[in-house]
């Protein structure tokens, strides 16, 4: 009894133990590059910011055909900023940024999606009725209503009256 308790709380220190190793510490900085907006279609300027480098560093956005930019602090922190614009010859896809800190050799990342067109752009919903010139069969008019309803019951009828002589066999 005494070797199973022992042995089930071996057990369970290594579980939380790898837990705690597995769990990410919140509040710690992650490092990444903040790329604002993400979304872009070419001919966009996009910023792009960092609390890693904890002054300026250098910006390399050459996957999206922007070539490098400098990052410089932003006076709130150890935050630095920068800003490049997106080629209007860029093609749709994801793109990495990178930012490699001044004080060291720091290398931080950002992804970078460009799309052909904007994300951003409001919906827009038809308004009005289809315009196609033939009218509803319920307009405004009851009498117009009325001649359409008694004609389709003449043709109707006389339909099925020449249907039913021919099936007789009497001629046309």
């Amino acid at each position: 009894m005494r070797r199973t308790v022992r042995l089930l709380t071996g057990t369970a220190l290594a579980v939380a133990a790898a837990a705690g190793l597995a769990t990410p510490a919140y509040g710690a900085d992650t490092g990444g590059l903040e790329v604002s907006p993400s979304t872009v279609v070419p001919g966009t300027d996009v910023t792009v910011t960092t609390e890693a480098c904890g002054g300026s560093a250098t910006g390399d956005a050459g996957a999206v055909g922007a070539g490098r930019f400098t990052l410089a602090p932003t006076g709130s922190g150890d935050e630095a900023a920068g800003r490049f614009r997106v080629p209007p010859s860029a093609q749709p896809g994801t793109y990495e940024i990178i930012a490699n800190c001044a004080d060291g050799d720091r290398e931080v990342h950002g992804d970078l999606v460009v799309a052909l067109s904007s994300a951003t752009r409001a919906q827009i919903y038809p308004r009005g009725s289809v315009k196609t010139g033939v009218g509803g069969a319920l307009g405004p008019d009851p009498v117009q209503t009325a001649a359409g309803v008694a004609a389709l019951a003449v043709a109707a009828a006389g339909g099925t009256w020449l249907l039913h002589r021919r099936a007789r066999g009497d001629g046309i």
